[in-house]
This record gives structure tokens, C-alpha cells and sequence, in this order.
């Protein structure tokens, strides 16, 4: 076992980790204070090797909101750590920490002054961290306070940037260029964020990964379709403005002909929820009435399991993403759809351009609920379009899984961890 001495004031930020956040305000400064006889410490921390784990396997310490958080970054960072072997968790929660897991070795509460020297050490004792970055999810304007965190660590950074906007604030600028600059290598997941990063927020184009954003198996087998059975249009994740849905729903009068169900499932963002309650999803409803197609949308607030969506996206004839976002350079929802196997259609956003350009879909401009109606006819009525946009999507799928994935983010720490090695000598 390697003896690491903690011997500085907690949350001045170390030569390999300054935030631009160094100076506190004296209540926190003195809550710091009263921590330092526990925070200058000796700890014991184990390596991969003294872990019983390869040497090409470093313990994988990640910050991220988690399950049972519903959102997009949680259930990422729960497929991605179950395939990372002796990873860890430091949970970001705005409350109280329920329902914790064994694989959560720590909670970053957010508010809490306190919060990030605890959530620095959790992961400390872990070989290289993993953040996962949206700005929604830290405290403090823009989650600036994910900058403390940074600036309390002493093992190598990666910071896994989810949103890498083209206009951001110049506060949201500051807070990810800072952390770009205290970090070891960047990740992001497509090419369009990549220029962003180095262009934008002054990373340096040997430090920045593109890995590809991970998707559960849902490939299932395809129900007996009945002659006279209705054709499935299928839009799934968290549901709240900006989502598009209210185009798709402008759309189905074009589609009345065919008959389709459009399935929407999936939950109310819970902070739409908590600021709006159900208004979103209600609107959708009355839009479908008033345009009398309100037979053709079935909204289901479920949550599925991975087993029960996979039936259900075996079951669709198309995928529709009709999103109005310009910045989205991320898409869960889009790999997903793609690593299943199933034909998209989806407004031209910057994931989008990139994964379906290559043939798994069809692209279409935002808020035009003709060319999305005409897409989905495409799809559903034009001979063997839908079949070679699911032989495209196969094609790509093995690549887009978890388990490789979540190789190349083991071999990306250990990359990392060799570099270090190397400037240390």
C-alpha cells in the first residue's frame, strides 16, 4: 500500500489543478479551517495492481449524479461504471441521499460548503477521476462550484463534458475552460464538440478523446407484424419543452391516412416537473385534440427497465427525434435508436448530422412539421428504405454499445495514468 500525505490547506487548488476559484469567502474559508485536522491526513490508497486488478485497469472514481436520479446523466454513469471494473461513485444530490448503492462511495450535496473537500477525498482514494459535466447539476451559477471539487483533487482529472455549447455565457465559457485547464484528457462524444473544445474553451487537440456516447443492448426480436396492424412511430427519454414533440404532433394530421400510433414514453423531467408539473405533457394532449389526431398520440409517463424498452423498440417501425435544439452535441436517446437497429428520423442537430449522415437515418430541418411528416412517410410506406437504414444501424451498433465503450474509457485512464508516470520521473 502507497502512504499519500494530504499537507495543504483544503481547497487551494495543487500546480495540476487550479480552478480560478482559489479565493473563498470567509464562511468558507472557515468552514475549511475547521476541517483541516481532517483533511491533512495520511491515507491509504490502492492502485490496480494492489487491487488484485491489471495494471491496464486503474480504479475509476466517478462524479456524477446517480440512480435512482432520474436523468440522462445518471443512467449514463450507471451503465458506464457497471463496465468499469473497481469504479466508484460520488453521487451529486440536491437533497437528502436516498437509496443508495453499494457502488456509491460518496455524495457531493449540493450547498453543502463542506461538500466539496468530502467529495474530493471519496474520490481521492480512487486512481483517476471521471467527472461528467452539465451545468445544470453542480451548485452555484453555472455550477461553478464543481470548480472546488476540482481544485481538493490529487489524482489525474478527466473531465467527460456532455454539453459543449457554441454561445455559451461568459460565465459558462469560464467554468468549463477552467476545467478543460486542470484536466488530463477531455471526452467528449462527437467531432462537433471536439472543435468546440479546442476552439471555444482552449483545450488542446492531443488532450481531447472522442468516445462514443455508450448504449444498453436493446436489439430484440421484432413481434409478428399483422397485416392490418397500425404502424408504430416511437419517441422515448425524459419529456419537457425543447424536446419537439409538439411538432411531431402538428405532423400527424399529414399521416392521417396510414394510421399511425406515435408512443411517447417516458417520464416529466423532474425539474420541469418541479417548476411546471405536468403542463408540458398536458399541452401536448389538447394540441392533439385540437387538431383532431388526438387518437394518434399515446403518451405513457412510464419509466422502463432496459428489458421492457428493448421490447418496446423492437416493436416501432421508426424512431422520431424531432428535438429543437441547435447545440445538442449529445444524445442518449439517438445512440440508443441506432445501436438497436431501428430507422430515425430527426431534426439536423450536431449529433444527428454526424451519426446518421453516414446512412442509419433521415435528417430533417427543426420545427417543420411537413418535413417531418413526409420523412415518417418515407419511412413507413417507401420499399426497402426502412430496411436499409436498419442495415446501416447494425452495421454501426457493436461499436456504440457499453462494453466497448467503457474500454475505451479504461484504456484512456490508463493512458493517463502512464503520462503521469512519465512527467514524474
Amino acid at each position: 500500500m502507497r502512504l499519500v500525505v494530504h499537507d495543504r490547506l483544503p481547497g487551494v487548488a495543487s500546480a495540476g489543478h487550479r480552478t480560478g476559484r482559489e479565493h473563498r469567502s470567509p464562511a468558507t474559508a472557515v468552514c475549511a479551517l475547521q476541517v483541516r485536522s481532517w483533511f491533512v491526513a495520511v491515507r491509504l490508497v490502492s492502485s490496480p495492481a494492489r487491487a488484485g486488478l491489471p495494471a491496464a485497469d486503474p480504479r475509476v472514481g466517478i462524479l456524477s449524479t446517480y440512480p435512482p436520479t432520474p436523468c440522462g446523466l445518471a443512467t449514463f454513469t450507471a451503465a458506464l461504471g457497471g463496465h468499469l471494473a473497481g469504479s466508484g461513485v460520488v453521487r451529486v444530490v440536491d437533497g437528502a441521499a436516498l437509496g443508495t448503492s453499494p457502488e456509491v462511495v460518496g455524495h457531493l450535496m449540493v450547498g453543502d460548503p463542506l461538500g466539496p473537500l468530502v467529495a474530493a477525498a471519496a474520490l481521492d482514494t480512487f486512481d483517476v477521476v471521471l467527472l461528467q459535466h452539465e451545468y445544470g447539476i453542480f451548485g452555484g451559477p453555472d455550477g461553478e462550484d464543481v470548480l472546488d471539487v476540482v481544485g481538493a483533487l490529487h489524482v489525474p482529472l478527466v473531465t467527460v463534458a456532455h454539453t459543449a455549447l457554441e454561445n455559451p455565457s461568459p460565465n459558462q465559457r469560464r467554468v468549463l475552460c477552467r476545467l478543460v485547464a486542470a484536466s488530463a484528457a477531455v471526452v467528449c462524444m462527437t467531432w462537433t464538440a471536439r472543435k468546440r473544445l479546442i476552439e471555444l474553451y482552449g483545450a488542446s487537440p492531443d488532450a481531447v478523446e472522442v468516445i462514443p456516447h455508450g448504449a444498453p443492448n436493446l436489439l430484440a426480436a421484432r413481434p409478428p407484424r399483422r397485416a392490418e396492424a397500425r404502424p408504430v412511430i416511437l419517441t422515448w427519454g425524459l419529456l419537457g419543452p425543447g424536446k419537439g414533440i409538439e411538432w411531431a404532433v402538428d405532423a400527424l394530421p399529414e399521416l392521417r391516412d396510414l394510421n399511425p400510433r406515435y408512443l411517447v414514453v417516458g417520464q416529466t423531467h423532474p425539474r420541469v416537473q418541479a417548476e411546471h408539473g405536468e403542463t408540458y405533457r398536458e399541452g401536448l394532449r389538447r394540441r392533439a385534440d385540437a387538431q383532431g389526431v388526438g387518437d394518434l398520440l399515446h403518451l405513457d409517463a412510464s419509466y422502463l427497465p432496459t428489458a421492457e424498452l428493448a421490447r418496446v423498440v423492437a416493436a416501432s417501425d421508426v424512431v422520431l427525434l424531432p428535438y429543437d435544439s441547435v447545440e445538442q452535441v449529445t444524445s442518449g436517446v439517438l445512440i440508443e435508436a441506432v445501436a438497436a437497429g431501428r430507422p430515425v428520423v430527426s431534426t439536423a442537430f450536431p449529433h444527428a448530422v454526424e451519426l446518421l449522415s453516414s446512412g442509419p437515418g433521415l435528417l430533417v430541418p427543426r420545427q417543420d412539421p411537413g418535413a417531418l411528416a413526409a420523412a415518417l412517410r418515407r419511412v413507413l410506406t417507401e420499399d426497402g428504405l426502412a430496411t436499409a437504414l436498419e442495415s446501416q444501424a447494425q452495421t454501426l451498433a457493436p461499436t456504440l454499445r457499453w462494453p466497448a465503450v467503457a474500454r475505451s474509457y479504461a484504456d484512456l485512464a490508463g493512458r493517463v495514468l502512464e503520462r503521469q508516470a512519465v512527467g514524474a520521473r
